[in-house]
This record gives structure tokens, sequence and C-alpha cells, in this order.
């Protein structure tokens, strides 16, 4: 049975397919794609611990890496009864997607613009963490006028011209959600303190064996491709490198067609190789 709540979206039947939403965000982040990969396969899209409507972070773990991260993402998907799943992530969601697939979670990944993958020493985190907090602080600014501004498409398309090219094609109540959803997140903080420290890269990338497709959306202002991405392709084992053409960094409004083919043609040519043994409570067969 389908089950719909700010903490997660299960629903479909089928192989499993786990949804990874990136910083700041919210399993919304991928409705325009639900009810395409719910026809196919049972999908689960948590809503990150320490993010609006998840689970709170747990009480003395640490968030100083995207491992800390992966164990209690890991945590979760147990609790919800998921063992191993093709893995698909944006952004946060796709640093995650790869550090599980280190963990013998994936069945495959296919990773939307992840984060983690610059060179190390390289001053992106410190960009990038302007950048999120600069963000925070407008949306406490204007949060009030929220409502009333997203009402116009033009409006919204200015607003999330950072993180897709096509605001304007989001509905005025899912934009409102995507714009307040940052001001719940409790990890914040933590999160730029790492990428100040130049923790939050993913390490290890060799250990990733999932067949790994990432996939970078060739307007990306968030991540570049030319500054962002260059360990990803050069650190894990045989993954595919693939620029998704005129969409932004969360390119799921921006081209909803071609996010679904992306990932259905992916999990579809990898259905009979799951990386790992079953990690699922009580040893319980997955599909």
């Amino acid at each position: 049975m389908a089950e719909i709540s700010s903490s997660v979206y299960r629903a479909g039947e089928g192989e499993p397919v786990v949804l990874l939403h990136g910083f700041t965000g919210h399993w919304r982040h991928w409705k325009p794609v639900l009810a395409d990969l719910v026809a196919r396969y049972e999908v689960t899209a948590p809503t990150l611990s320490g993010h609006n409507g998840g689970p709170a972070y747990p009480s003395g773990m640490g968030l100083e890496k995207v491992a800390d991260a992966g164990d209690s993402l890991e945590r979760h998907l147990d609790e919800l009864g998921v063992g191993t799943a093709h893995l698909v992530g944006n952004s946060m969601g796709g640093s995650l997607a790869l550090e599980l697939a280190k963990r013998g979670r994936a069945r495959s990944v296919v990773a939307f613009s992840p984060g983690g993958g610059w060179e190390l020493g390289s001053p992106e985190p410190e960009r990038i963490a302007r950048f999120f907090a600069r963000q925070m602080r407008m949306v406490r600014v204007v949060r009030t006028q929220v409502p009333r501004v997203m009402r116009r498409p033009g409006a919204r398309k200015l607003a999330f011209r950072d993180i897709m090219r096509h605001g304007e094609l989001i509905s005025p109540p899912d934009a409102v959600d995507l714009s307040l959803d940052p001001l719940a997140c409790t990890v914040v903080t933590d999160v730029l303190t790492s990428l100040r420290a130049g923790r939050a890269h993913v390490e290890d990338l060799d250990q990733v064996a999932a067949p790994t497709l990432i996939a970078w959306a060739g307007f990306d202002r968030i991540l570049p491709i030319a500054t962002c991405s260059a360990r990803f392709t050069r650190e894990i084992p045989n993954a595919e490198f693939r620029v998704l053409p005129r969409v932004g960094h969360v390119p799921m409004w921006d081209d909803t067609r071609l996010v679904v083919k992306t990932i259905t043609d992916w999990v579809e040519a990898h259905l009979a190789t799951p990386i790992a043994a079953d990690l699922s409570p009580a040893g319980e067969a997955v599909s």
C-alpha cells in the first residue's frame, strides 16, 4: 500500500528504487517523476534526517563527513525495511547514493550532479558553503512574502534560477514548499562547517562496485561540471558519465521525461546484477 507523509513517499511494486533528494530539500523534489517510476517499480523516497519532516538527526551522531550522513541514512532505510535497491540521488542525495554503494547497498546507482566530487584542496567547498549561507539568509528575510511572490511564473523562474532553468514550470504550492523547506533543515550549520573544513567530499570512491551512472546537469550553477566532477570520473571503477542537456542542478522539473528515461534505462539494464547480499531485516528476500 502507498505511504505518503512528510517523512517518506512509498508506492508501487517490483524492483526497489530509492530516491534521495539534495541538501535542505525534501522528497517532494522528486514529485515530477514519481508517477512514471511507481508504474514500474517499488519506489521509496525518504526525507533525509535533519530535513523538513524527516527523522531527527540521531542525537550524539556527528555530521563531519559524508560517511556520517550515510550512517544515518542506512539506519533509516533499515527501519523502512529497504535492503539493497537501485539508488538514485541528486546533489547531496547523489553523494549518499555513492556512499551506500560502497557499503554494498546498491544494485545500481544513478547520481544526478552528485556533491563531493571536487578535487581535494580546491576552493569549491567554501564557494558552495557561501552559496547556501546566502540562500538561507535570503529565505529568512522573504519568508512571509513567498506565497504571494510564487503566484507569478516569472517570479518562480527568477527565484529558482540557480537550481533549475524552468522554475516557472513548478506549481505555486510546490514552489512555496521548495522555497521554505530549508528553514526547517536542522543540519545546515553542521553541513556548512563540514564544507568549510574540507571534509564534505566522498571518500574511497574506488570502493563503489555497483554499476554507476553519473548524470550531470549541463547548466549546473551550483556544482559546475568543470570544477565538481573530476574525481567521480577518475576514481569510480567503470562509471559511465553523461551530460544532460538543457537542465539545471535539480533537473526533475526542467525535463521530466529525460530524467525518467535516464533512471529507467539504467535500472532496466541492471536488473540482474545486484552487487551485495540481501541486507533487509530478518533476512527477508529483496525482490
